[in-house]
């Protein structure tokens, strides 16, 4: 546990603050933007995302935010709401009249570190399909990109045991070279290699949920193809340290974006002839349904994706606290660099970042994350190698964004299943009680809090 911390000075502003309640999704504000109601200050209770749980925090409400998404209701029926967008689709003919009798199905879905309803999901496109293609035609493509192949069991919980049985169902292995077909050198200098249970498919189709992504822009539509469905040297070249480092390469970004422009070229070199993607809730429940071609629903998806998770503060924070939205996206502190990056757009300079995050699933134990990192004694000196012409390891691109956050914030990282030596190896300082940075914080420090960590991008303007 870190034992004691430096008080934090005030923020640039020297503005008075107040706590502001919203239904856009800010519940409380810093520094006197005038939106909502004004309540007395008193102790702000909030909970962060965490496992499969919750931590309690107060919170000085006087010179604290909290951000959360623009909250959507859960529709009343999500697969009937898959029904009808799969039968009214956006610029596509409906599933059904596209699909013929005796094509081999390709549907590409997340993996197990992702929120997406996978079985509601495929059940709605089979349900579709049904009297066409029969269930044993049909491969489920996991689309892990370089992450590890998920488990028999985790299959089944992701797509429970009628479709795990019915389906053919395949774990995309990016080293695999037997696996994957070459597609040649696509947009900017990609060598583009995809699996060949997708490009050999009669008829594709792609799933997935989106959210921002931290720097491809948004998550879901084309990465359902690439990074997803990729050979290890297209990700290395899609995340190489000349894209990750680019302006553009960052939260709600997709035109002029260098990792999202050659993501599309890719994703046009093998288009899905349907895709589907839905919105999600901080409860993991559908809140809207996309389908029909692929870059037109994602265009529409990615817009209210913006509207719902993207949030505009005044001023950055001397403390900002983070979760990585719970389990399943905090099962490794791989994916925990997520909730950070949220706090990175908003933390001071030299300012604090909190991250809580679980990873009961460890390091993790795909690429090369954990050796990258401690191959040097500091971010700037792995920023530096990284950097280097010609350097080129999987996962270079986590630990790249990882270096860029620490090398402008101090980071402390909440995890109950990672160890002090763990966490200092991978140069995190560990803290084993939120609350108590909340209580040295000094009595000037402002303070930000994302519970639902990169659900809500916020961001200076």
């Amino acid at each position: 546990m870190y034992a004691s911390l430096p008080t934090p000075r005030m923020g640039q502003s020297g503005l008075p603050t107040c706590t502001i309640h919203s239904n856009t999704g800010i519940i409380g504000q810093y520094s006197g933007i005038s939106r909502g109601k004004v309540r007395n200050f008193e102790p702000l209770k909030v909970e962060l995302a965490y496992g499969d749980g919750r931590l309690p925090l107060e919170l000085p409400e006087e010179r604290s935010t909290v951000i959360t998404p623009t909250f959507r209701t859960a529709l009343p029926d999500a697969a009937r709401a898959l029904h009808k967008a799969s039968r009214a689709p956006i610029n596509s003919g409906p599933l059904r009249e596209i699909a013929r009798k005796n094509q081999r199905v390709a549907i590409s879905i997340c993996d197990v570190t992702r929120a997406q309803p996978q079985q509601l999901m495929v059940r709605s496109i089979l349900d579709e399909l049904e009297g066409v293609i029969r269930p044993g035609d049909v491969t489920i493509l996991i689309a892990t990109g370089t992450h590890r192949a998920n488990t028999e069991d985790e299959v089944r919980g992701m797509l429970g045991d009628e479709i795990a049985s019915a389906c053919r169902v395949v774990n995309h292995v990016a080293r695999d070279e037997s696996s994957l077909d070459d597609l040649g050198v696509i947009g900017n200098g990609v060598p583009v290699k995809l699996n060949r249970e997708w490009t050999g498919a009669d008829l594709r189709i792609t799933t997935g949920f989106v959210e921002p992504h931290f720097f491809a822009g948004f998550s879901g539509g084309p990465k359902m193809v690439a990074p997803g469905l990729a050979g290890i040297d297209t990700v290395l070249k899609l995340h190489d340290a000349s894209r990750i480092g680019h302006p553009n390469a960052t939260w709600g970004v997709i035109e002029g974006n260098p990792v999202h422009d050659d993501v599309r070229a890719i994703a046009r070199a093998a288009p899905p002839d349907f895709s589907v993607d839905v919105l999600l809730n901080s409860d993991q429940q559908v809140t809207a349904v996309y389908a029909g071609e692929l870059f037109a629903m994602h265009a529409a998806a990615c817009a209210q994706a913006k509207l719902d998770s993207m949030q505009a503060i005044a001023r950055p924070f001397d403390l900002v606290i983070t979760s990585n939205s719970g389990y399943p996206l905090d099962q490794n502190l791989y994916q925990a660099v997520k909730g950070m990056s949220a706090a990175a757009r908003v933390v001071r300079p030299g300012g604090l970042i909190v991250c809580a995050a679980e990873c009961r699933d460890g390091i993790p134990n795909h690429g090369s994350y954990s050796s990258i990192l401690t191959s040097q004694p500091d971010p700037p000196s792995l920023l530096e190698m990284i950097e280097t012409s010609g350097y080129s390891e999987p996962d270079q691109w986590q630990v790249q964004i990882q270096a860029k956050i620490q090398m402008g914030a101090r980071v402390l990282v909440k995890s109950d299943r990672l160890s002090e030596s763990q966490l200092n190896a991978a140069h995190f300082e560990t803290i084993d009680d939120i609350q108590s940075v909340i209580d040295a914080a000094g009595s000037d420090a402002s303070i930000c809090v994302l519970p639902e960590g990169p659900q809500t991008i916020p961001f200076i303007g």
